[in-house]
């Protein structure tokens, strides 16, 4: 029972009233082993993969259809991977792999660990708009919005914009794999307006990076939105084989 309430058993919709996404580029050899068998890395020039980083403002998540009366507001950082999956008919899909999400409400921690296989955790998290922080996840994140011009990070692999977008998280797929039953779970997300903005990083420092022990990772790309309508499908089971 359990673990049937934990594959997103019913949509859930929310605002985002603004998410900074940082992805990282690591050479494709050292995240292998961070997906599932189901999965494989989704990458560029078939040397780099990716780490994505979502810092999301989230009001009013419910069910969907419910009052935005009965929603929660808080605060999201999601550690994901870019990946890709070939479903059971053979169509491909283009995601995300969860690797660990915070939060800095512990019922969100709850209710997430419930409903999802996302892997929730509660900490403390500050944002001003400009600076992000967590003391307990020894998490800081500076941003410059005032700069007229930005720029790709120096050591980016991308060459130009376009090509950064095409790894500006969230993707429409978040994916869940039961080694045991070989079942993916399949989440979709719905998103209007999504119209990333690059932005520049005068700074970050996160302990959970570090703690995977890349020997290789760099900061490919940097985007901000804000005041977006979200809504997640309900999760659907696929036979991997």
């Amino acid at each position: 029972m359990l673990s049937t309430l934990k594959n997103h058993p019913f949509a859930v919709e929310a605002f985002f009233k603004n998410s900074t996404v940082l992805t990282f580029a690591v050479p494709k050899e050292e995240l292998k082993s961070l997906i599932p068998e189901c999965l494989e890395l989704d990458t560029f020039k078939d040397k780099w993969a990716f780490i994505a980083i979502a810092m999301v403002q989230t009001k009013n998540l419910r069910p969907k259809g419910f009052s935005s009366f009965l929603g929660n507001d808080f605060f999201l950082i999601g550690y994901r991977i870019f990946v890709r999956y070939k479903t059971s008919t053979g169509k491909r899909l283009r995601g995300l792999y969860i690797l660990k999400s915070e939060t800095d409400k512990k019922r969100m921690a709850f209710a997430g660990n419930l409903f999802t296989h996302y892997n929730y955790t509660s900490t403390d998290i500050n944002s001003n708009g400009k600076e992000i922080t967590s003391i307990k996840s020894n998490f800081k994140i500076k941003l410059n919005l005032e700069k007229d011009t930005i720029t790709l990070p120096s050591q980016s692999p991308f060459s130009n914009w376009k090509e950064a977008r095409r790894f500006a998280g969230p993707l429409p797929f978040t994916f869940t794999y039961n080694e045991q039953t070989k079942e993916v779970l399949i989440i979709e997300g719905v998103r209007q307006n999504w119209k990333p903005d690059p932005v520049h990083v005068d700074y970050y420092d996160i302990a959970f990076i570090d703690k995977l022990k890349l020997k290789n990772v760099v900061l490919a790309n940097a985007f901000k939105i804000n005041n977006i309508p979200y809504y997640w499908k309900k999760g659907r089971i696929d036979l991997w084989n």
